[in-house]
């Protein structure tokens, strides 16, 4: 059990602490199971506390002076939705099959990000688990499933952050998908959203105004005050809490420029580091569009590379719109990616008005980032959801995938990029009224520098069809990837540990060079040419690894829309 300084702690079967953060008020009742409410006692700053005769499964909520009955901001399960009752959870109940499990080290992940509602719920994943394991997948990603307003959101809405949602299934639900994930040696990330609350259900500015900032914002709304030791405490406990509870093996931290305070990130990635059993492998990922690299020589694992995602993108689209803007010259910002990590390292950003984005990354490790051709933003984010296998010729994709795949770096899948799925994901959620309503027209505002925009072509997120047309089947043919995967695990994977970049270059137009050395010495060459004209390549004089077409080299040319890779024995 992790010891919470909020919410619902069992003491034995029928007594339950409860702990709640209430600056703004003088006095908090307790409800439980609709019995009358009992008085909580002031702890000072803020602090409201009482232990009360009741054992898991009862429901409670706290009644604030104004009438008003909030669920737990801890709370481990809700009973129903986020405006009712909380459930109070004993944690140690779930019987793990694999207490013993110590994770994977970093330099096995292969990522694979899936939405649980599009699976079925976490039982769904669970049964996918073994088609995703012989695929060549080592790191399930689910993304965010802290308890959001109704029964459909990506799970960025989450109001609730330590709750499951109760349309996945339950606690225990959730803990069997990552016993099952184990028993396949399969790795398992939650992504966790620590920048901002949801719009719907959250309570805590009606007692706890003073978890908010006044004076920011973000893109979602109102910025989370880390100033104060009491937040900073809760957000450190959550992701203290899945991993020691939920035993995952790893968190993926949604947009943390948004974090007002940078350095409460490095405060808790240390404690979870002081915290983890020895010899146990967590590793912890950042999403930061600022690019800052300074988290990664601390103790994260390792960055989301947009950079790299942006440079492929329009070379296998030519699309130019948004921030693409800033990657015209997309195939030299993909050789500094391979070569030194990050394309922008201060360098001015044409879509941030010529403000320098980024800092240095080049002494980095290749597998301090994880690169994707897609991933729920880069696909739902775009105005009708479409992928890449409906965007780009197959031939050029299947080329990058072979870069993405044997490069390095950590690759990440996005579901059902395996198959070549061509259908949509589009941005969902499930409000109603007037907040639907925002959101709707929201979407359409956001969309309007798009070029071809048809704002009758825009789903609308609220609606059903807009989530059920985003499930994907795994009826397609994934052997492609299978067989790039297990040249990985078998040829790169035991090398990657001390893999340094040694250059980089641009050989053609849309075709780039990347060489490394790796941890035994050995030399990886991969040259990827994703133009529709042949380009130049000196081949290192080493032993093919990989070609993605026949004859992809011939007569010192690399062939048209073919990645090739090469591996030299150590010297």
């Amino acid at each position: 059990m992790t010891a919470l300084s909020f919410g619902a702690t069992v003491l034995d079967a029928g007594r339950t602490r409860f702990r709640l953060w209430a600056p703004a008020l003088a006095e908090v009742g307790l409800e439980i199971d609709r019995l009358p409410a009992v008085a909580m006692t002031a702890l000072g700053d803020g602090w409201f506390e009482t232990e009360v005769s009741c054992g898991p499964g009862a429901r409670y909520r706290y009644r604030l002076p104004n009438g008003l009955a909030v669920p737990d901001p801890a709370s481990r399960a809700q009973a129903d939705d986020v405006h009712g009752p909380s459930v109070v959870v004993d944690p140690d109940r779930y019987p793990w099959r694999n207490a013993d499990w110590r994770g994977r080290p970093w330099r096995d992940s292969v990522l694979y990000e899936l939405h649980t509602g599009l699976f079925g719920g976490f039982d769904g994943v669970r049964a996918a688990l073994p088609r995703l394991a012989e695929l060549g997948i080592t790191a399930v990603e689910l993304m965010p499933v802290s308890d959001f307003s109704g029964t459909r959101n990506w799970g960025y809405d989450g109001v609730l952050p330590f709750a499951p949602d109760r349309a996945y299934g339950s606690p225990e639900q959730l803990k069997a998908l990552v016993d099952s994930a184990h028993d396949l040696q399969l790795m398992m990330f939650l992504d966790v959203v620590y920048n901002h609350f949801g719009p719907d259900g959250n309570y805590l500015a009606s007692y706890a105004p003073q978890f908010f900032r006044d004076d920011l914002h973000t893109p979602w709304g109102v910025a989370i005050d880390f100033r104060r030791p009491q937040v900073r405490r809760f957000f450190t406990e959550n992701a203290l809490y899945w991993l020691h509870e939920y035993r995952f093996d790893g968190l993926r931290l949604d947009a943390v420029h948004a974090i007002g305070d940078p350095a409460w990130l490095d405060e808790m990635a240390a404690e979870v580091r002081s915290a983890i059993e020895p010899g146990r492998h967590v590793h912890l990922v950042l999403e930061h569009d600022g690019n800052e690299a300074g988290h990664l020589r601390r103790d994260f694992t390792a960055q989301w590379n947009d950079d790299a995602h942006h440079a492929l993108h329009v070379l296998l689209t030519g699309e130019r719109d948004g921030y693409y803007r800033d990657y015209v010259d997309a195939t030299r910002h993909l050789a500094r990616c391979l070569k030194e990590g990050f394309a922008y390292q201060g360098d001015p950003s044409i879509h941030r008005d010529g403000r320098p984005r980024g800092t240095p990354s080049a002494d980095l490790a290749p597998t301090k980032f994880i690169v994707f051709l897609q991933n729920h933003d880069q696909i739902g984010n775009r105005p009708l959801g479409d992928r890449l296998a409906r965007l780009a010729d197959r031939d050029a994709l299947k080329a990058a995938v072979a870069l993405q795949l044997l490069a390095p770096c950590i690759p990440l899948i996005f579901m059902g990029e395996e198959t070549f799925d061509e259908r949509p994901f589009l941005f969902f959620t499930d409000f109603h009224g007037e907040l639907a309503t925002a959101v709707r027209e929201g979407r359409r505002r956001e969309f309007r520098h798009f070029a071809g925009f048809a704002s009758e072509k825009i789903s609308d997120p609220n609606a059903r069809e807009s989530f059920e047309c985003c499930r994907v089947t795994a009826t397609g043919d994934s052997g492609f990837y299978r067989t790039l995967l297990a040249l990985r695990q078998s040829a790169i994977v035991p090398r990657l540990e001390g893999a340094r970049a040694i250059d980089a270059q641009v050989i053609g137009p849309s075709a780039v060079e990347g060489r490394w050395r790796l941890g035994d010495g050995s030399l990886l060459t991969i040259a990827a040419n994703l133009s529709t004209e042949a380009c130049p390549l000196i081949g290192p004089g080493a032993s093919q690894l990989y070609e993605s077409r026949p004859d992809a080299v011939r007569n010192s040319q690399l062939r048209d829309r073919s990645t090739v890779a090469f591996l030299a024995p150590p010297s």
